[in-house]
């Protein structure tokens, strides 16, 4: 075993030691002062061992992806491998989803009374609903909205509200929405790594972003359609800068807007985008009418929603309140601080701890002298990898997230995913990737 492959181990044992530190400590802490809130720290869940009607898809399709993935990956077609990703990522999500059954795993999840589809009947009038939308995002306010409501800006809910009306009532088909869409935030961090890096390793990461344990929380949460709108958001800013495509620009601004009014924190996705930007700066400057598209396109939905009557900064303002009303009041900042990295842990596998290692160690490769041009390709994919980790990092350190990182944080994982193309023997760590998403769905049942 080489020192490259030692220090890969040694990567994941570090981070799986994290999980099992936030695990022994998040025990003590709910046994002595019960301020987690999450039921089995760190995740939200809690310990309930079972099997169901997924379980059988679920082993085969882990099976096979180890045994096929990287061989797949390799040599399909690059469409072939864009749609053949989105397809087994849907496969993937589906089965794991199905281990609790259609209803508890897929049917019921955004109808409890923390979700979305509670207040349907509460925006007949969207415009109107619009306006006086931050009137009840305090807890203590009249009709309070639940928490994912008052926690989001409204482009979340008015999503669900228009799937309701044309004719896809109830959770199955939101959830079926949003296992769908968040499927193909792996296709789009493929295109994004093929423009900025190379087709290499974009298909050598293919098989991680596909058969992440992320799915385990993809199906079935919003945070999966979050995650596939900021995801091609990057993608076709990816495509503008080095195609010179303005509709892709726009397109992109257009994604970046919607991706502000569905979740507060993503905007924190200007990182990723300021490193595509850093990588695309020659055909900026080239072609200004790129950074004309894309701002055109970003102003697009903050426009309507602010005639609509909805101020974001406003809103936001008073989320801050609400959650520390909440929960959020409760969860100690000096537990969270480091358990969120657990969860990430988690939701990432431990493959991913050992690549973002590897991925930190790519600057090297510039310093020798010449470098190649694959050197040049995995120091531009650090750079959008470090961005994506840079961005966590600063949602964990304000404070706004603590627990439940392991929905919350999909948007950003999967950007951390691609760093898992450095390592070699990619079955053996494919394996490990799967094991960890079917002994979490097995033995735990998970809020989401």
């Amino acid at each position: 075993m080489n020192r490259a492959s030692v220090r890969d181990l040694c990567s994941a044992a570090f981070a799986a030691l994290l999980v099992a530190a936030a695990a022994v400590v998040g025990r003590h802490i709910d046994d002595f002062r019960d301020t987690l809130r999450v039921g089995w720290p760190p995740l939200l869940a809690h310990f309930d061992p079972h099997a169901g009607p997924g379980t059988p898809a679920a082993v085969l399709l882990a099976a096979a992806g180890v045994a096929a993935g990287p061989w797949a990956a390799a040599r399909l077609s690059w469409r072939s491998l864009a749609l053949g990703a989105w397809a087994a990522s849907m496969a993937w999500i589906w089965s794991l989803a199905l281990i609790d059954g259609l209803h508890d795993g897929v049917a019921v999840r955004l109808t409890t009374r923390h979700e979305y589809l509670q207040v349907i009947g509460r925006f007949h009038d969207i415009p109107a609903a619009l306006d006086e939308f931050s009137r009840h995002i305090l807890l203590h306010s009249p009709d309070n909205w639940p928490a994912h409501v008052a926690g989001h800006p409204p482009a979340a809910t008015v999503t669900f509200v228009l799937l309701d009306r044309i004719g896809l009532h109830g959770g199955g088909w939101a959830g079926a929405w949003c296992i769908t869409v968040g499927a193909s935030a792996c296709a789009a961090v493929l295109v994004a790594v093929r423009a900025l890096a190379s087709e290499d390793l974009a298909r050598r990461a293919a098989p991680f972003l596909v058969f992440a344990p992320a799915a385990v929380w993809m199906g079935t949460s919003a945070d999966a359609y979050f995650t596939a709108v900021a995801a091609w958001a990057v993608a076709l800013l990816a495509v503008a800068v080095t195609r010179r495509s303005v509709g892709a620009a726009a397109a992109s601004g257009l994604l970046f807007g919607l991706t502000c009014y569905l979740s507060y924190g993503l905007t924190l996705f200007a990182l990723i985008a300021a490193s595509v930007l850093v990588l695309g700066r020659r055909a900026l400057r080239a072609r200004p009418l790129l950074v004309a598209a894309l701002a055109a396109g970003a102003a697009v939905v903050p426009t309507l929603f602010t005639l609509a009557g909805f101020d974001w900064w406003e809103a936001y303002r008073l989320l801050v309140t609400r959650y520390y009303e909440g929960a959020g009041g409760v969860r100690p900042y000096g537990y969270w601080v480091w358990a969120n990295l657990a969860c990430t842990v988690v939701i990432t596998g431990l493959a991913t701890s050992a690549g973002l290692v590897r991925a930190a160690g790519t600057r090297t490769l510039l310093r020798r002298g010449a470098a190649t041009p694959e050197d040049v390709a995995r120091a531009r994919l650090a750079l959008v990898v470090g961005s994506a980790f840079l961005a966590l990092l600063v949602a964990d350190l304000s404070g706004m997230s603590k627990a439940e990182t392991e929905r919350i944080w999909l948007p950003f994982a999967v950007w951390l995913l691609p760093a898992c193309a450095w390592l070699t023997g990619a079955r053996a760590w494919l394996c490990a990737q799967v094991l960890v998403a079917l002994l979490v769905n097995h033995l735990l049942h998970t809020g989401w």
